[in-house]
């Protein structure tokens, strides 16, 4: 029970980053990708960070660093590029292919075997988002391929870090998440200035919309992602990717009046079940999870395991 709780909330971040598009395109000035992602990013990373009380210590400097870059940093401006540069479903499909990163990924630097049932649930996964989100008129962009695919490898790669690497000692999700989140803000502003130039101005609908995205778009659902790798497999978090695009064909229908057709209600069934399927692959591990530690705490459990049984990974 304690599990399908954890995979509740986690799924919660999702879910909720399914409304960006709905809140971007009703709430928030146009053509400023990379401003809307310094605003969701930078006062969410900050504000968590102040809560917490705690700023990183030796190498978690540079740790967070990179986790903030390949979670937020590299992964906002690459993902703003593809929207741009493809249609919507393409660049949708290509996100929801991250699970296929994350399962080489925790097979190598994790010791996550990667099963046949996870495999085909990831790929069913993407294939019922295809369904729901491709168009006939869909047009392919090298470039915006090119920046798709990186962006799901970079997301993927900070979610077998962040596991990797754990938390240090007396550290909890919120600070983890409150670093990533400046770090990945702080990489993303000068990128937003040499593209974008300065901040545009900002009417009462976009306060309302930036503080909707800081606070519970970004602020506490990265807290909850985090926090759900944390205490599930990589793999298992991953899988909950394609909630993204189905939350927001959804809103599309409910709120904005998109229909949709018997074929994409098909592949939300699809990409739903084989989200639920994964989710049970994933769920009987072979061995024993190794939780969060601080690199302390792992040396003292590696040394104590040495003196009775073999450790396994």
């Amino acid at each position: 029970m304690k599990r399908v709780t954890t995979i509740a909330l986690t799924a919660l971040a999702p879910i909720s980053w399914g409304s960006t598009y709905f809140v971007a395109s009703e709430l928030l000035p146009p053509d400023r990708p990379l401003f809307t992602g310094v605003m969701r990013a930078l006062p969410a990373g900050l504000l968590l960070t102040a809560l917490a009380r705690k700023l990183p210590t030796g190498q978690w400097w540079w740790k967070a660093a990179v986790l903030g870059g390949l979670n937020i940093g590299a992964f906002f401006p690459l993902l703003f590029l593809s929207a741009y540069r493809l249609p919507g479903g393409v660049a949708a499909v290509l996100g929801s292919a991250g699970p296929l990163f994350v399962v080489g990924l925790a097979a190598l630097l994790l010791g996550e075997r990667a099963r046949l049932r996870t495999v085909l649930a990831a790929v069913v996964a993407a294939f019922g988002v295809g369904m729901v989100v491709l168009t006939a008129q869909a047009q392919l962009d090298p470039v915006g391929l090119v920046a798709g695919v990186v962006s799901s490898a970079s997301m993927g790669a900070g979610i077998v870090m962040t596991k990797r690497w754990g938390r240090p000692e007396g550290v909890g999700p919120l600070a983890m998440t409150g670093w990533q989140l400046t770090a990945g803000g702080l990489m993303i502003i000068p990128v937003a200035v040499l593209m974008e130039g300065a901040p545009p101005a900002l009417d009462g609908s976009a306060f309302l919309g930036y503080g909707y995205m800081m606070l519970i778009n970004t602020g506490i659902a990265y807290w909850l992602w985090f926090r759900g790798i944390g205490q599930l497999s990589a793999t298992s978090v991953t899988l909950l990717g394609p909630l993204s695009p189905l939350t927001a064909a959804v809103i599309g229908w409910a709120a904005l009046g998109q229909a949709l057709s018997p074929v994409q209600v098909l592949g939300m069934v699809i990409a739903f079940g084989a989200t639920v399927a994964g989710q049970l692959a994933a769920g009987a591990p072979r061995a024993k999870a190794v939780p969060f530690s601080s690199a302390e705490e792992t040396h003292r459990n590696v040394s104590m395991d040495l003196t009775g049984a073999p450790v396994r990974r």
